[in-house]
C-alpha cells in the first residue's frame, strides 16, 4: 500500500521559538516516526524572501531552523528533509502552475487582501508595495506542495485557503494534461497549541514577543521572568484559563502536572513561582537538544551535508515528475 505523503515547509525568517516547537516541530517529528507516512519537511528560503531583504538573516535563519530540527532529532533516514532552493524543479513548476492559476483566485488571497485594505485604509495607491512575491505566494506554496504529491499538509487555520487553492491549480492542470497532480487536504489539528507570547497575544516574530527555543537556561529565565501576568497577590486564587504561564505550562506539562498546577492557581501559587517551575519545565525537556543545537551550529558542514543528502532524496521524487510535466505541457525534445 502506498505510503501518505504529509508535507510541511517552515519559513527562514528568523529563530526557532517555543510556539514554532509546541505548534509544529515536536508533532512533525512525531509523526515522522509512524511508518505508514513518508514525510516531507523543507526550509522555504524562496518564500523568505517575500517577506525579508536581509541576506545575512535568511542565511542565519535557515542555518538555525536545520540545526533546531536536527537537534530535536528529526531521523533524516526516515524522511525527506531539504531546502527549497536545492531543488530546481519547484521553481520550474511554479511558472508552469502560474500559467495555469487564475489572477482571479490569487486577487482573493487573505495576505493580498490584507495589503490591499491596509493601503487603502492609510490613503495609498491599493497595490503599493505589493510585490509579485507576495501576490503570487500561493502558486509557489502549490509547487512546493505538488511536486512531491502530498496528500496531507499540516497547516494553520490561516493557510487552509493556500492548501485549497493548491488543489485547485492542480485539478485545472489534470484536466488539461491528464493526471499528474494528487489534490492535497490541509490538516489542521486543533489539539496543538498555539502558545501566547510575552503580552498573552499569539507568539509570533512579527509582534517581537517571542520565546526563542534555544536560549542558554540564564536567558530563559529572564524571558520566562518577563511574561505578563496580572496584579493578584500570593495567596489570591489565579485564572489558569486566562494565564500565559499556565497556557504554556499546560502545552510542556503531562496531564497529572497540568491538574497539580490547575489546582496551585485555585490555592493561590505566587506569580514568582509559578514562573520559576515553569522556567525548571521547560527547561527539563530542551537542556539535551540545546546541547545538540549549540553542537550543530559549530559544525555547519555537518548540516550543509545533512541538506545535500535530503535534496539528493527530494530530486528523486521532483525529477522524474518534473520531467513528465514538461512531455504533458508539450516541452519536450524535437524529433
Amino acid at each position: 500500500m502506498a505510503k501518505t505523503r504529509i508535507l510541511t515547509g517552515i519559513t527562514t525568517t528568523g529563530s526557532p521559538h517555543l510556539g514554532n516547537y509546541v505548534g509544529a516541530i515536536r508533532p512533525a517529528i512525531e509523526a515522522s516516526q509512524n511508518a505508514d507516512n513518508l514525510s516531507f519537511y523543507f526550509l522555504a528560503n524562496y518564500h523568505a524572501l517575500i517577506k525579508c531583504q536581509d541576506p545575512e538573516l535568511v542565511h542565519q535563519s535557515t542555518t538555525e531552523i536545520a540545526a533546531t530540527w536536527l537537534a530535536l532529532g528529526l531521523n533524516t533516514d526516515n524522511v525527506v528533509f531539504y531546502r527549497q532552493s536545492d531543488i530546481p524543479e519547484i521553481t520550474e513548476l511554479c511558472w508552469t502552475l502560474n500559467c495555469m492559476a487564475a489572477k482571479g483566485l490569487m486577487n482573493r488571497a487573505h495576505a493580498y487582501k490584507a495589503a490591499v485594505a491596509a493601503n487603502l485604509d492609510a490613503g495609498e495607491d491599493p497595490d503599493f508595495g505589493v510585490t509579485m512575491g507576495l501576490y503570487s505566494y500561493p502558486v509557489l506554496m502549490a509547487a512546493d506542495i505538488l511536486m512531491f504529491n502530498a496528500n496531507k499538509v499540516p497547516v494553520g487555520k490561516d493557510q487552509i485557503q493556500h492548501v485549497e487553492m493548491a488543489r485547485d491549480i492542480a485539478a485545472r492542470f489534470n484536466h488539461h494534461y491528464g493526471q499528474h497532480f494528487a489534490l492535497p487536504e490541509a490538516v489542521v489539528d486543533d489539539k496543538v497549541a498555539v502558545l501566547q507570547g510575552l503580552d498573552g497575544r499569539k507568539m509570533s516574530k512579527s509582534y517581537g514577543n517571542t520565546i526563542p527555543l534555544f536560549l542558554t537556561e540564564k536567558q530563559l529565565k529572564k524571558h520566562i521572568n518577563k511574561i505578563k501576568t496580572n496584579l493578584l497577590e500570593p495567596g489570591e486564587p489565579k485564572d489558569p484559563d486566562t494565564s500565559t504561564v499556565f497556557q504554556i505550562w499546560q502545552a510542556f506539562a503531562t496531564e497529572e502536572q497540568t491538574a497539580d498546577m490547575r489546582q496551585a492557581f485555585v490555592d493561590g501559587i505566587a506569580w514568582g513561582e509559578a514562573k520559576k517551575q515553569l522556567f525548571e519545565l521547560v527547561n527539563g525537556e530542551l537542556a539535551e537538544a540545546r546541547e545538540r543545537y549549540n553542537e550543530l551550529m559549530g559544525n555547519p558542514k555537518f548540516i550543509e551535508e545533512k541538506l545535500q543528502e535530503g535534496a539528493e532524496k527530494a530530486r528523486s521524487f521532483s525529477a522524474p515528475l518534473m520531467t513528465q510535466c514538461r512531455k504533458a505541457v508539450g516541452i519536450r525534445p524535437i524529433g
